[in-house]
């Protein structure tokens, strides 16, 4: 049998699996597992458990958990509450600062705690009723936060980004700088939409207000004294300063990642023990079973991911279908172009765990072919994946929104999540025309 008609097969057999409903870890496993003993040595199914142990024995990945923890300990705290506060209080008089304030918050916390779902839980659950009662549409407070909470896997300490740099075999530290720059880029683009959609709403709030005399919340205005001001800031400061002695002591060389992700984790908990008084066995619980919970599903489908690519380099899928796009002959951003739509579609079914791992030993080879940097090329990735987190059907994003305001329906979320996927399309052109923004940090930083 070929290695196309195989390799047909194996991905006809993975979609089967995927849409069966099977835990993805599993769909994964199992479609590898039934393709080893079907086309490779009896011998070969014997090692699973090595392969699998073996590819998960990476100090890149002791990252994660450690990195889980980190966030965990910080989104279970009033820490994303206390920040969105402060901002909002220093940016009040700014056109549409409730939701600039909701922004920077996004990207402050998801900086802190490197997780989408864990931002948009705990900016949104305060943001999103201040914006519904000042006068924003539920739709437009809803997407707002639910585009921000993506900016977690962009922003170090990323997992997604960890993940990428095992599966590319690139440096972590220079794919955490890169993403830094377009990090500041979208928080700027959605910053910028809120203040115009803020406009919007604002006039038509004053027409209604001319027409009836019934004058709107979204017309008032708040006032804060220099002191409430100054006071908002004690609780914040100290995780802004763990997020600054984090990045010094990995990108100072100070510390490793898997050395810097553990004082993370450590300082976290040090932090919301000191400022909000959790240190008892009932407050330390969840967070610990939160963070066993996530990194062992993370872990699995790493593990099996990785065993599913293994399988597939084994029976030459991925060489032959590397091969094949590159005797396409397409030109350069033509290839980009192709490669990031198969991503785009992919992120309507998959997390961007599963489409790193499974597309990485495909993808990879043409571009490195064509002459693309593949931190710029991560970072880009990140930011179309970022899509996904807010685009049905998958939408991680969208279903925590939902589920810490109900009574937003999906309909009005998904259309509120819109023109912040736009903004994302634009962002990649951009990243595409002036590379420098993700890549002028690391060369710096690295030479």
């Amino acid at each position: 049998m070929t290695p196309l008609v195989i390799g047909l097969l194996y991905g006809g057999a993975t979609l089967v699996a995927l849409f069966s409903g099977i835990p993805i870890a599993f769909a994964l496993g199992g479609v590898a597992t039934l393709f080893m003993m079907l086309f490779m040595p009896a011998a070969s199914v014997e090692t699973i458990a090595q392969n699998v142990y073996e590819e998960l024995a990476s100090i890149t990945l002791l990252t994660i958990p450690l990195f889980i923890l980190k966030g965990a300990a910080i989104g279970k705290s009033r820490a994303g509450k206390d920040l969105y506060d402060a901002l909002h209080t220093w940016l009040h008089r700014v056109p549409g600062g409730l939701g600039v304030a909701v922004v920077i918050a996004c990207g402050l916390f998801a900086a802190m705690a490197g997780s989408s779902p864990a931002t948009c839980s705990a900016i949104g659950s305060s943001g999103i009723p201040e914006m519904r009662r000042r006068g924003y549409s539920p739709g437009f407070a809803a997407g707002l936060v639910a585009a921000g909470g993506t900016l977690g896997i962009l922003l170090p300490p990323s997992i997604v980004l960890i993940l990428y740099a095992v599966a590319a075999e690139q440096s972590l530290g220079r794919l955490f700088l890169a993403g830094m720059g377009p990090g500041l880029l979208l928080v700027v683009l959605f910053a910028g939409y809120a203040m115009v959609h803020w406009r919007t709403e604002h006039r038509r709030a004053a027409a209604v207000a001319a027409a009836t005399g019934v004058r709107g919340e979204i017309l008032a205005e708040d006032r804060f004294t220099m002191r409430e001001r100054f006071s908002a800031l004690p609780r914040v400061l100290p995780f802004l300063v763990l997020l600054t002695g984090v990045m010094v002591a990995l990108y100072g060389g100070i510390a490793t990642p898997s050395e810097t992700a553990g004082l993370g984790a450590v300082l976290a908990l040090v932090l919301i023990a000191v400022v909000y008084g959790a240190w008892r066995f009932a407050d330390l619980k969840p967070i610990f079973l939160g963070t066993l919970g996530e990194s062992g599903m993370l872990l699995m489908i790493i593990g099996m991911s990785l065993l599913y690519s293994y399988v597939m380099s084994y029976l030459h899928i991925s060489q032959g279908a590397a091969a094949w796009i590159v005797s396409l002959h397409l030109s350069k951003w033509l290839l980009l172009t192709a490669i990031l739509l198969l991503v785009v579609v992919l992120g309507f079914f998959l997390p961007p765990v599963s489409i790193i791992l499974m597309t990485a030993p495909i993808i990879l080879p043409p571009l490195r072919a064509a002459g693309f940097d593949l931190i710029w090329f991560g970072v880009v990735m990140s930011v179309v994946m970022e899509m996904g987190l807010i685009h049905p059907p998958v939408g991680l994003n969208i279903f925590v929104i939902n589920r810490i305001a109900p009574d937003i329906g999906l309909g009005a979320i998904i259309r509120g999540t819109m023109p912040f996927v736009l903004l994302m399309a634009v962002a990649v052109v951009i990243l595409s025309v002036l590379p420098g923004i993700a890549m002028w940090l690391p060369n710096r930083v690295y030479g």
